[in-house]
């Protein structure tokens, strides 16, 4: 017959506890590597996908903040929250949409991503977006639903911001073009009380004058 166990040996809720700590690390770990096999085995041991890390990070938000897509859209899958947020406020919805990482922006999407959600400046994925003339990213985003005219604390909306912020290039013309034909009001003003044509022109816009009207006529 055989010995009872001792009354400090751990306890099967003890051991899980301790094999998901163990495993909560790996994943961490795996992550900062950018070890995809890692992470997968690590997710398969119980990991804690929501752990937070420097700077308040999650590993989707570590993932997506060093462009690492594959182990993105594998935490995703495992269930990570597109739309938890670090210490700046950035989750993976939002910083996928502000540096135009489109894959990784998909994948928060069919995972739940909140297109209302808004960064440290009170503005949604598609204001930077259309700032740095992410077009494709714009369309993914104005397909999803984000806000068109949503105004962040510096009083700029999305258009505003391609105006203001952005350089006038073919890319811009086009995410204004992109913004407008889907709806976004091409008279409102910015905090200043400036419309966006008195905007363009300002900055030598013409290509984008000329967008501005061609809405403002239909």
């Amino acid at each position: 017959m055989s010995s009872p166990a001792p009354n400090d040996a751990p306890n099967n809720a003890e051991r899980s506890e301790v094999d998901r700590a163990a495993a909560t690390l790996a994943l961490q770990d795996a992550v900062e590597a950018g070890d995809l096999d890692g992470a997968s085995a690590a997710i398969a041991g119980g990991a804690d996908l929501e752990v937070r890390g420097d700077g308040g990070r999650t590993p989707l938000v570590v993932a997506t903040k060093s462009r690492q897509t594959a182990l993105a859209v594998r935490l995703l899958e495992a269930g990570a929250d597109p739309n938890a947020q670090d210490n700046m406020q950035d989750s993976a919805f939002l910083y996928a949409g502000a540096e135009g990482l489109d894959e990784i922006l998909t994948a928060t999407l069919e995972h739940g991503a909140d297109v209302a959600s808004t960064n440290r400046f009170g503005g949604t994925a598609l204001i930077p977006a259309s700032e740095h003339g992410h077009v494709s990213t714009v369309e993914i985003l104005i397909a999803a639903g984000v806000p068109l005219d949503h105004v962040n604390n510096l009083g700029w909306t999305a258009l505003h911001e391609a105006i203001v912020l952005g350089t006038g290039s073919a890319d811009h013309v086009r995410v204004v073009r992109a913004l407008l034909d889907a709806g976004a009001d091409p008279t409102l003003p910015d905090g200043n009380g400036v419309a966006p044509r008195d905007l363009a022109i300002s900055h030598g816009y013409a290509n984008i004058v000329a967008e501005l009207d061609r809405a403002d006529r239909n």
